[in-house]
């Protein structure tokens, strides 16, 4: 092999053994979620005899539509949250039956109240409401609307 060769072929060796250990961690996700902007301008129905509705037939069951988590709550009525956490932005804002019904998400632990008034902080700052939409329902269609 001559040295021409042999510089070239371990600069290429040597970049790929430098850059190879940042772009496997690079493209490892740490979290299960996406950080994502919150959904504006929300305004969208859902029949609730369809199939996409059917864990909306049960208190305490919830969808997840359009980045907008929808619930039934524990006393049967219908609520609605960004998906998207206030926290750090990620789609991981869930509905869970702790504490008489609350959204909850799983990334960092943050929880708020079917209002979206925080009930905890995460990081030590003060934490921001989570964005609730409204719902109205007519007949079998419930609307989620800003």
């Amino acid at each position: 092999m001559e040295r021409k060769e042999f510089l070239r072929s371990l600069g290429a060796g040597a970049a790929f053994a430098l850059t190879f250990p940042c772009l496997q961690g690079c493209s490892k996700d740490e979290v299960d979620g996406n950080l994502v902007e919150e959904p504006t301008g929300v305004d969208f129905t859902v029949d609730l005899t369809s199939a996409e509705a059917s864990n909306l037939s049960e208190n305490g069951g919830f969808i997840l539509k359009n980045l907008v988590v929808i619930a039934r709550n524990l006393q049967g009525e219908y609520v609605a949250a960004s998906q998207v956490c206030s926290h750090q932005s990620y789609d991981q804002v869930r509905f869970v039956d702790q504490s008489g019904g609350i959204f909850y998400c799983d990334v960092h632990g943050s929880r708020f109240d079917q209002d979206g008034t925080p009930l905890n902080q995460v990081d030590g700052n003060p934490a921001r409401a989570l964005k609730v939409y409204n719902t109205e329902l007519n007949g079998s269609i419930l609307r989620v609307y800003e």
